[in-house]
């Protein structure tokens, strides 16, 4: 197996896509055309990690903390970043990272906190806007079933929780070839009437090259009309954070504890309790005080995160209280998400997660 294989199928899973604008997430070091020895997963490609890598013979760490975010002008170990850079490349030792991206799918990182909690009913908090395009084709009527099950095949016509939908409008197209051609219909140089279907689907982005090739393997055309157009529709699959319901409400003081179990966190920093039972919850893996308003919208009782300044805590104004668990704790079971992604779709292989807790942050 090569270190695509492993990236495919994690960037099926979280495509990089969708990763915010700051970010570094991809292959940072290493090739992908390498083979693959062994895998091992964290949170975090340290220093320690990489010697873990060593010892246990794997050439690919993946990682949810890309250990590059800005460019580096020198490589001379200074600090850890240019330490581990030197270190991995000197040991052939690829680092993958799936970041944002990880975080910003609907079955992501915020997914694995919810799990923890026994959330239902989950929707993602902040939907992302100008991931999704429409496709417009135009097809022979006898055609358009075949081409329509091609689309959807290829990805397209995902609706929130609805799949294989689509639109069809009913007309008439005109063409005439010219010399040459090989029309499917009609003969070249006159100009042929046929019935057609107006088939329209949605697609998400990163699908748009497979979308297309679907199309034109599937449409009988010899030259195939069709049109993509941006939309600026959120994206209720895809954005940051997600809300939902306990199966039962809590107490505050309760619900704190369960918190602080669940993510076997240090410490919990939290905001003055409002005296009303716990019922739905909002939460962010990582540094989430940018969607405090979302969560306060959204009606949340409760939101965990993590990485709130002094002046943040302010902010829920009695509307709601802020969990602060740590980033860390908040994005530590990454790890055993990436573990499923791998051994769902390679079954007989075993990938290795990391013994190291990478936690940089230590409690008294």
């Amino acid at each position: 197996m090569k270190i695509k294989e492993i990236i495919q199928v994690i960037e099926q899973f979280a495509p990089l896509q969708y990763q915010e604008s700051y970010d570094n997430a991809g292959l940072i070091f290493g090739r992908a055309d390498w083979e693959v020895t062994n895998v091992l997963l964290t949170l975090d490609a340290t220093e320690e990690v990489i010697d873990e890598a060593i010892a246990l013979g794997c050439n690919l760490v993946v990682a949810h903390h890309p250990i590059v975010f800005g460019g580096l002008k020198k490589i001379n170990g200074k600090n850890y970043v240019e330490r581990v850079a030197i270190k991995a490349i000197k040991h052939d030792i690829a680092v993958y990272a799936a970041h944002t991206n990880l975080d910003n799918v609907r079955n992501g990182v915020c997914a694995q906190m919810a799990a923890k909690l026994g959330l239902e009913e989950c929707r993602v908090l902040s939907p992302k806007s100008g991931l999704l395009k429409k496709l417009y084709t135009f097809v022979p009527a006898a055609d358009v079933e075949a081409v329509r099950a091609a689309l959807f095949d290829a990805g397209a016509g995902h609706i929130g929780n609805y799949s294989e939908c689509s639109f069809n409008g009913v007309g008439q197209g005109t063409f005439k070839g010219a010399e040459g051609t090989n029309p499917y219909v009609g003969t070249p140089g006159k100009r042929h009437f046929e019935a057609e279907i107006k088939l329209e689907v949605i697609f998400p982005v990163y699908l748009e090259g497979k979308i297309l090739q679907a199309l034109r393997g599937s449409h009988p055309y010899e030259e195939v009309a069709y049109d993509v157009i941006s939309l600026d529709n959120a994206y209720q699959e895809v954005g940051s954070g997600l809300v939902g319901v306990l199966p039962e409400a809590m107490e505050e003081m309760h619900f704190l504890q369960h918190v602080k179990q669940q993510f076997e966190a240090g410490c919990v920093r939290y905001t003055a309790l409002r005296g009303k039972p716990v019922k739905k919850v909002a939460l962010c893996g990582g540094a989430g005080s940018f969607l405090l308003k979302q969560a306060i919208s959204a009606g949340a009782d409760a939101y965990i995160s993590a990485d709130f300044k002094y002046h943040e805590f302010f902010d829920a104004d009695n509307q709601l209280i802020i969990a602060d668990i740590g980033h860390f704790e908040s994005e530590q079971f990454t790890v055993e998400l990436f573990y499923h992604i791998l051994t769902e779709k390679f079954r007989n292989f075993a990938p290795l997660k990391s013994t190291i807790k990478t936690n940089p942050v230590n409690y008294l």
